[in-house]
């Protein structure tokens, strides 16, 4: 009876590791023979957006290196969320990706408190790629010419001056409100559903300041219609190399861009994340990739999976003290 009893334990452990094998080795088979078909990646916007205009400039060159096609499948809602938490659940096999901005993985998730899904534990980051640097503008019926005249503006004059982004959770609006928390809360916030009406606003009068990207208000700063007073990045952008960063203006803590992160279902083979990586980091050096970026008003920032993990989490963290103490909820 006893040595029957260990004859079993023996054939069971044979059997677990027999199984353990098989699953490496299908794992490795796994990666070892992907992409053996198209590659899914969600965009949580509406078809023709910024997102899917910075895919469509990188993904040719990384479906030739990959030898398969990307096709884009767009599922807006709740502020990016429904897209972005259907990648989170999709199966780990490779064949989902999530493109999404900053909102998505570092602020809607501390505004929506019945979401069902992390980003930050729920995908595996393959990498970032690229940012935009947001410009502080304000219209023409500001008095301020600088920075520092606007935030003492800001401070004597409470309730005065208001503030709009085109989406609720936007680094648009995060910075704005971290501007306005700042000086007292001195701005107030008006939600628009997009950049046309936000600009045309601030064309206006009617909105006084936002932060935005050069590409939705370049045209009206040459013309003089809006005014740049500093970018967000860390360094000057070429394109108005005459208007200062936040930190030589004095203002360093308002400085961040909006960034672009591209992600896999948690699970996924660490094979494929890595092929996925060296192709994307490849096609961002390329010269005439770089130009297309460059064309949609953005800068290639390659990082690859573990500086990504590092750079969510930090950016993640700011963020979610910005949401707290101004209590911005969805909108």
């Amino acid at each position: 009876m006893h040595c029957a009893r260990r004859l079993s334990t023996v054939v069971a452990a044979v059997v677990a590791a027999v199984v353990v094998l098989i699953s490496g080795v299908s794992f490795s088979a796994l990666a070892q023979e992907w992409p053996a078909k198209p590659i899914r990646v969600i965009v949580p916007y509406t078809p023709g957006g910024v997102t899917e205009v910075i895919f469509r400039a990188i993904s040719t060159s990384v479906e030739t290196r990959l030898g398969q096609r990307f096709y884009i499948e767009n599922k807006p809602g709740a502020d990016g969320n429904i897209g972005t938490g259907d990648a989170a659940r999709a199966a780990p096999d490779g064949y989902t990706l999530l493109l999404a901005p900053t909102a998505n993985f570092a602020v809607t998730p501390h505004m929506y408190k019945d979401l069902n899904f992390d980003p930050l534990t729920g995908l595996d980051p393959v990498g970032l790629l690229v940012e935009a640097p947001l410009i502080l503008t304000v219209s023409a019926n500001v008095p301020a010419r600088s920075m520092k005249e606007f935030i003492d503006f800001l401070r004597s004059n409470p309730g005065k001056y208001n503030y709009g982004s085109p989406g609720s959770g936007s680094p648009t609006h995060l910075t704005m409100a971290q501007i306005s928390q700042q000086t007292g809360n001195s701005m107030v916030y008006v939600p628009f559903k997009g950049t046309a009406p936000l600009v045309l606003s601030m064309l206006s009068g009617d909105v006084h300041a936002t932060t935005y990207a050069l590409t939705a208000v370049a045209g009206h700063l040459k013309a003089g219609k809006l005014r740049a007073l500093a970018v967000t990045s860390k360094q000057r952008m070429a394109e108005i190399a005459d208007v200062p960063t936040t930190a030589e203006a004095g203002f360093p803590q308002y400085s961040g861009t909006n960034w672009w992160v591209i992600a896999a279902p948690h699970g996924t083979n660490t094979r494929i994340v890595d092929r996925l990586w060296a192709e994307f980091r490849a096609t961002l050096a390329e010269p005439e990739v770089r130009k297309r970026i460059a064309e949609t008003g953005h800068v290639p920032i390659p990082q690859g999976p573990a500086e990504t993990v590092s750079f969510l989490k930090a950016e993640s963290a700011r963020y979610k003290k910005i949401v707290e103490d101004g209590n911005i909820t969805a909108q």
